[in-house]
């Protein structure tokens, strides 16, 4: 049971904090520069990892829950990050990443899962069970209940086996949205009804007490709504109080230390994240614009490296992530659509980040490798003005020393300072007083 999670909403309405902030990415290097904000500001680090990237096959990662795990506690301790400060989080974990398969053989999947994320000491898991699979057309809110239960359990068996006295902590929902944005061109997602929570609650609250699962129930710490915020390719929606008001509401009939979780919060402003806190979306997660700032400070670079004179071997990473992107098209083709000069496009720039699949595959490490090592040299100072305006570069220095590393971790930094500030602060940070 972990004492940041189980105590956020008593902490929250008695205005000592706000929120938490749930970085969901597989990726080390966001995942180091989160840490170091983390310990600067003697926060906790939520990082979570969703069954697509880590399962017990590999995930497309190629991590289990177990080798990351060990990757993010190794990756925070570099950071200066006390272990204690670290919680591991099981994002969407259920049959949805095995839902071509009928709803037996994914749950057993999920099950197999949810046993090795305990043993690997992941403190939150989130039991999303309202997908159907292969051999279902729909799923009833009250099978999704009993297959959370069903999870459930497995997953208070596991602890107990382990003997640590370390049980997690839970998140339900019916209403959860799709992993990576799934704002259509020009649209508004649904809102989640009050009505809607009360019945999720009811029905899960149900299903644990038939159970016997009534000291798991106690450690629920969140719901999951649709406050109104999402992404697709091009656009976000963004989070507007009134409309989220009814829902808001609703905070205060939550039983025990339930709480209501928000994802897809990528893209919001800092002050948008500052006012969903205020109004009691306290567990708000983000990831792909993350990736989405990684992908374009290596870009930067990589425009940098194309102009250079003198290199003899260019990383072409441009070229290969385009290259790798066409010749494994599954993380991306049932996500993008258009004639072929808008696939280009958003396999480069869209919000969604599709790309983000493809930095752990081998030519991408060799080529981001290639251009840190090319990059390590003075560069034509024209170049850095031109691609990292931001540095303050006179054009009349000839040449500057770069360090690419610093220029990666200090656009991540940038990205995740204010969301951070935002999200944790109790009240509005000034970041988002200035947004």
């Amino acid at each position: 049971m972990n004492p940041h999670l189980m105590s956020l909403r008593k902490a929250h309405l008695a205005k000592s904090t706000g929120g938490l902030l749930a970085v969901c990415s597989s990726h080390l290097a966001v995942i180091g520069e989160a840490a170091v904000l983390a310990a600067r500001t003697g926060r906790p680090l939520l990082v979570e990892a969703t069954a697509n990237q880590v399962n017990p096959d590999g995930g497309y990662t190629g991590m289990t829950p177990d080798t990351f795990a060990a990757a993010v506690r190794k990756t925070a301790r570099q950071a200066g990050l006390a272990a204690g400060a670290v919680l591991l989080g099981a994002d969407h974990l259920g049959p949805a990443a095995w839902a071509s398969e009928p709803a037996e053989a994914a749950m057993e999947r999920a099950a197999e899962l949810i046993r090795r994320c305990v043993a690997a000491g992941f403190s939150k898991i989130h039991l999303d069970t309202a997908r159907p699979c292969a051999d279902e057309r729909g799923v009833d809110g009250a099978v999704a209940a009993r297959r959370a239960a069903a999870l459930c359990e497995i997953a208070e068996k596991a602890a107990g086996a382990e003997g640590t006295g370390a049980f997690p902590c839970y998140v339900i929902g019916d209403e959860v949205p799709t992993p990576g944005g799934g704002l259509a061109e020009g649209g508004r997602p649904p809102m989640t009804s009050p009505d809607a929570v009360a019945a999720t609650i009811r029905r899960h609250e149900k299903a644990f007490s038939a159970a016997g699962l009534g000291k798991a129930w106690q450690r629920v710490v969140a719901v999951v709504v649709q406050p109104g915020v999402e992404f697709g390719d091009r656009a976000v929606a963004a989070y507007r109080k009134d409309a989220a008001a009814a829902l808001s509401r609703v905070h205060g009939d939550l039983p025990g230390s339930v709480t209501f979780e928000v994802h897809s919060a990528d893209y919001q402003t800092p002050r948008a994240l500052a006012q969903m806190v205020q109004d009691h979306f306290l567990l708000i997660k983000v990831g792909p614009c993350l990736t989405f700032a990684y992908r374009e400070a290596l870009f930067d670079l990589a425009c940098i490296e194309e102009e250079m004179p003198d290199l003899t071997l260019r990383s072409r990473l441009r070229q290969v992530m385009e290259e790798l992107m066409r010749q494994a098209p599954a993380p991306w083709r049932s996500h993008y659509r258009g004639a072929e000069d808008s696939l280009r496009f958003l396999r480069r720039y869209s919000l969604r980040d599709r790309i983000r699949y493809y930095w752990h595959l081998p030519a991408a490490r060799h080529a981001v490798q290639q251009l840190m090592d090319n990059l390590r040299r003075p560069v034509p100072a024209a170049l850095v003005r031109q691609f990292l305006p931001e540095l303050g570069v006179d054009v009349g220095e000839g040449s500057v020393p770069l360090d690419p590393e610093r220029i990666v971790a200090r656009r991540l930094r940038s990205t995740l300072a204010p969301i951070l500030d935002a999200v944790h602060s109790p009240r509005q940070s000034r970041r988002a007083d200035k947004e």
